[in-house]
């Protein structure tokens, strides 16, 4: 994130989306059908169309930084209507046009290039960070970060939680001693 120019009008979209898939675990899908209208700066959250969910929208907590950056972003925009797209493009060739799952795995890879990450990175890995981050955060507070993932499965978000404590090492370790 400290690699967006927040003085300029794509810094500041890309800060925007850089906090809001760290900081709430989106999915690039969730974040690219946003609208302006969807943004409640009031209530501190942000409505989205969450996978598998339908048409079904939920509303999502955000931090002070975020809803920040956000303001920051759309302070810049120059189309902000209800009906608009939350983040649009800012290049010349597409300007204001919704951005698609593409150009937020662009978004998030640059970034990376900017700050001299060598490791591909993408708005999953993003997620799936922000997730094993909020079970070292939470001590593996499994129903805490099952909200923040909004995984439908239990079982899903274990799998971040094993992978975080290489449990199967363990499991493997205490056989091996058994056997000792």
């Amino acid at each position: 994130m400290a690699t967006c120019n927040r003085s300029t009008l794509k810094g500041a979209r890309d800060y925007a989306i850089l906090r809001l898939f760290w900081d709430n675990a989106l999915r690039r899908g969730e974040l690219a059908s946003c609208n302006c209208s969807d943004l409640n700066v009031e209530a501190q959250t942000l409505t989205i169309l969450g996978k598998g969910r339908g048409t079904q929208k939920e509303a999502v907590s955000l931090s002070e930084s975020t809803v920040s950056a956000l303001l920051a972003w759309l302070a810049m925009h120059h189309n902000v209507t209800p009906n608009a797209p939350l983040f649009t493009a800012v290049d010349h060739a597409q300007f204001g046009h919704r951005l698609t799952g593409s150009a937020f795995y662009n978004v998030v890879k640059d970034a990376a290039a900017k700050a001299g990450v060598s490791k591909r990175l993408s708005p999953h890995r993003c997620r799936h960070s922000s997730i094993t981050a909020a079970l070292d955060a939470t001590n593996g507070n499994v129903r805490e970060v099952k909200k923040l993932s909004r995984h439908a499965r239990t079982d899903t978000l274990l799998l971040y939680d094993d992978n975080r404590l290489n449990a199967q090492q363990k499991v493997t370790d205490l056989l091996s001693g058994l056997m000792d």
